[in-house]
């Protein structure tokens, strides 16, 4: 008699888990460091200030490597810079089209880049969305009462 291979769904899916549970539900504890960092830390404590300068006379001597890594320890990266263009203060979906053009403006003047432009397009947009549910919102408002005052 010849055996067969046990073939079951726990044996070829592993254990079971719960859809949404953790298998390791304590998970990596806070501070919890990678192997290989700590190694890292280890072999540069004591050194940094040595490599810092080191890095610094690179940089002072030529070295376009070295010179972008103090400058970006120095300066950190700006992440956005202040947009300032006039906007038309119209808050109505007719005046968002006026909203719309001063942007095309601006970046066609060369006030903007098309990036901010398009973050600007985004906050259109979502002023938009509010106006719509605004009056999606009257209208529904509107009909409810005139339906109440039918049945009254």
């Amino acid at each position: 008699m010849k055996k067969q291979a046990e073939n079951t769904e726990r044996k070829q899916r592993g254990k079971p888990f719960k859809p949404g549970q953790s298998g390791n539900p304590s998970g990596k504890p806070k501070g919890a460091r990678n192997k290989a960092t700590l190694a890292a830390l280890e072999l540069l404590e004591g050194e940094a200030s040595a490599l810092t300068r080191k890095a610094i006379e690179e940089a002072l001597n030529g070295n376009m490597i070295a010179l972008r890594i103090c400058l970006e320890r120095l300066i950190s990266p700006a992440k956005e810079r202040p947009v300032n263009i006039d906007i038309p203060t119209e808050s109505d979906a007719a005046g968002l089209v006026n909203i719309s053009a001063a942007i095309l403006v601006a970046v066609s003047n060369g006030e903007i880049d098309p990036g901010q432009a398009a973050s600007l397009a985004k906050v259109v947009e979502i002023h938009r969305n509010t106006i719509e549910m605004y009056e999606i919102e009257k209208r529904l408002k509107k009909m409810e009462d005139s339906l109440n005052e039918k049945r009254n």
